[in-house]
């Protein structure tokens, strides 16, 4: 009887030899924790399609941005939402709207030792719910929108944040928010550009979470999921027109486009982690059909085995405290 010579279990065989010839690690400072901070709350609101996710006061995001530093999170992802919205997303570039306040409030507290990132983009405060301007036929204005992009970057910049991260998928938006913050004298603002976003399913819980008013659909401006070469297109655009950093969105169903990603550019990339992947976990566990903590983890390194450097995802803070545990 013959056995086989090469035996691949021999580094299979203990805990300590599986972490040896591990080929992917997770790190706290490879996590960003997107955040949720609330105009007016003075609770913080649980979201029903996100366990564990909650719409934060300002003085509970204070909290948060204190717990990632000490945690060693890579940043925080900031989201406004505000008390009131008009046609043309007016609180995004007030210094006093929510956004721009928990930008100041989150460095106030980090200082440098967190990266404090912003969203940039005008979904959350437009009462149409897109992501820009609408003409006179009720379609976005690349545009027009543009322009209200690159004040809204210098707004941030101002406001305290260390990234901008134009998230709209105008065409054209890094290089004009680029220009803006280099005029302004923020030539040291990093962009992370959302540079291959789509137009997914697995959105529907963030719609909730920011209290969405979305009319319609964004088929028109984000990709469509059966496209991938052309989002190599949209990241060789993004980083020639200034961005220092990209981004695939959503992770889990796009996985061999961040691989893409990840082989095509030399800049970092990131994967966000997004809502209804979070929804899908929680639900499957609530039932008892999966094993939380490990289907989490599987996740979070499936994300980075594909080649991202940087994960958003919900479970920041969860799977750093586990990280540091071991």
């Amino acid at each position: 009887m013959s056995f086989p010579t090469d035996r691949p279990r021999r580094l299979r065989s203990s805990p300590a030899m599986r972490r040896l010839v591990a080929e992917t690690h997770v790190q706290p400072s490879q996590l960003v924790l997107p955040m949720f901070v609330a105009e007016g709350r003075t609770e913080v609101r649980a979201i029903s399609s996100m366990p564990g996710v909650v719409q934060h006061t300002r003085d509970s995001a204070r909290r948060a941005y204190a717990e990632a530093v000490e945690l060693g999170l890579g940043g925080v992802m900031l989201f406004g939402l505000p008390e009131r919205k008009d046609a043309q997303g007016s609180g995004a570039l007030d210094p006093d709207g929510i956004l721009n306040v928990a930008l100041a409030d989150a460095r106030a507290e980090v200082g440098d030792d967190l990266l404090v990132m912003a969203d940039l983009c005008l979904d959350e405060f437009t009462d149409h719910g897109h992501c820009g301007v609408l003409d006179d036929r009720g379609r976005v204005d690349n545009d027009t929108t543009l322009g209200l992009y690159a004040q809204m970057g210098v707004v941030q910049a101002e406001s305290g944040a260390h990234v901008v991260a134009p998230s709209g998928m105008m065409d054209g938006q890094v290089g004009v928010i680029r220009a803006a913050l280099d005029e302004a004298g923020h030539d040291e603002t990093v962009i992370l550009a959302y540079a291959a976003k789509y137009a997914s399913a697995f959105y529907g819980p963030f719609r909730e979470a920011v209290d969405s008013s979305l009319q319609g659909d964004r088929k028109t401006y984000q990709q469509d999921p059966a496209n991938g070469r052309e989002a190599i297109r949209e990241v060789l655009l993004d980083i020639e027109e200034g961005a220092d950093m990209v981004m695939v969105k959503p992770a889990l169903s796009y996985l061999d486009l961040i691989a893409d990603v990840r082989a095509a550019v030399d800049v970092p990339v990131a994967a966000y982690n997004i809502s209804g992947e979070l929804a899908m976990v929680e639900a499957a566990a609530a039932n008892g059909w999966i094993d939380r903590e490990r289907a989490i983890d599987e996740i979070i390194v499936s994300i980075r085995r594909a080649g991202a450097d940087v994960v958003l995802t919900y479970w920041a803070t969860e799977v750093a405290t586990r990280l540091r545990a071991q």
